[in-house]
């Protein structure tokens, strides 16, 4: 830097290194350090200068420019100039043009060098924390490998790389205890600006998590031969999932559960043994809800198309199986198939059928009767009065 600043050549040498450590574009970090120049400048030699600082982006050296506007009368010497001292330097002047006047101070690279330190740190902290914004907006509903670094006020935060992630108290698994080092695989939920950089929101609960840790464990669901059509979690107890083969000569179930089970055991292991029902998927309704109810056997679904219900029989020792613990299988079930499910068994459809009334057939309502016609004579009609 010219005027007792640093040496030209390690200067460029020095941003060179700094752009290549911090991945920053050097055009940004000129852009810094020039502004920095300025507000050195303001600070030293007058907040009211109109000038511009200009780095020579080859050899590092400074210079400072005044900027003033030619004028017929000067008004303000700092930003104004006559038309006749324009044209002392350059004859070409005219009234309304902008002229530029090296005013680089003796001292000015020192003054520069510690008021700007600062300013460029500070251009660098925002020009960092935007390419890290960059890098991890991109990774919205990927999967990515935590180390959990502390928990504070029921937040669990975790390093994930070049930043820092969080699992809010809704995100975190119903009885995962998580530990200091431990690592983890998290699904990024989304990536916002904050004040003192980007904060990256991450889910452990997230179905999306599961689809994604399959996709790491079954090739098939990579080339898109196996497609996963839906899954429905309830985090820490129970997924299902939905899938389908477009190659009839491939098991979709089976590539997922894998040689010996082994792609699935995987998958749960992550998750702490959660458990996970893999369905196939079918366009017929009644099929893909039979699927659906899984481990449970299924006798018959009947659907309603316009309600987008169904009534489905079991046998009577599987009824407590196909609603599950508390509900959960069938509830599961319904959010997968996006269906209302209504589960009976056999031995309750026939006390339904049992108990239902005969329905006697209705009859007909007679025409309209023609009063000339009856002879009243042939009617007691009581004492009464008509």
């Amino acid at each position: 830097m010219a005027n007792g600043g640093i040496d030209s050549g390690e200067f460029i040498s020095a941003l060179d290194a700094l752009a290549k450590e911090r991945r920053i574009n050097k055009d940004v970090l000129f852009s810094a350090i020039e502004a920095a120049l300025i507000s050195a400048y303001k600070k030293n030699f007058g907040k009211t200068a109109n000038v511009r600082a200009s780095i020579d982006r080859e050899k590092g050296t400074v210079e400072v420019l005044s900027r003033k506007i030619v004028v017929e009368e000067v008004g303000d010497p700092l930003c104004e100039m006559t038309l006749s001292d324009a044209r002392e330097i350059d004859r070409r002047y005219e009234v309304g043009d902008l002229v530029e006047v090296p005013v680089t101070p003796r001292n000015f690279g020192r003054i520069a060098a510690q008021t700007a330190k600062q300013v460029v740190v500070q251009h660098l902290r925002e020009a960092e924390r935007g390419v890290i914004y960059d890098e991890y907006s991109q990774k919205e509903n990927e999967i990515l490998t935590a180390i959990v670094q502390r928990v504070e006020n029921r937040q669990v935060y975790v390093e994930l790389g070049r930043t820092e992630g969080v699992i809010e108290p809704n995100q975190q698994m119903p009885g995962e205890e998580l530990s200091i080092n431990d690592r983890i695989k998290v699904y990024v939920l989304e990536v916002s600006r904050m004040g003192r950089g980007p904060q990256v929101f991450v889910s452990r609960t997230h179905p999306g998590l599961v689809k994604r840790l399959f996709e790491i464990e079954v090739p098939e669901l990579v080339t898109g031969v196996v497609q996963i059509k839906a899954i429905a979690r309830e985090a820490g107890f129970r997924t299902k999932m939905a899938v389908f083969s477009t190659d009839p000569q491939i098991d979709a179930v089976g590539s997922c559960v894998g040689p010996r089970g082994m792609r699935v055991e995987n998958v749960v292991a992550e998750l702490k043994t959660e458990n996970i029902d893999i369905i196939k998927w079918s366009a017929d309704p009644a099929e893909y809800i039979a699927n659906a109810l899984n481990p449970a056997r299924v006798i018959s679904v009947f659907t309603a198309e316009n309600e987008k219900s169904a009534r489905v029989i079991v046998p009577d020792n599987q009824l407590s199986l196909a609603i599950g613990k508390e509900g959960q299988n069938a509830r599961l079930a319904a959010k997968l198939t996006g269906w209302k499910i209504d589960i009976k068994s056999q031995s309750q459809v026939e006390e339904l059928m049992q108990a239902a009334p005969f329905e006697e057939e209705e009859e007909p309502a007679p025409d309209d009767i023609d009063l000339d016609d009856v002879n009243l004579d042939d009617f007691d009609l009581g004492d009464g009065e008509i």
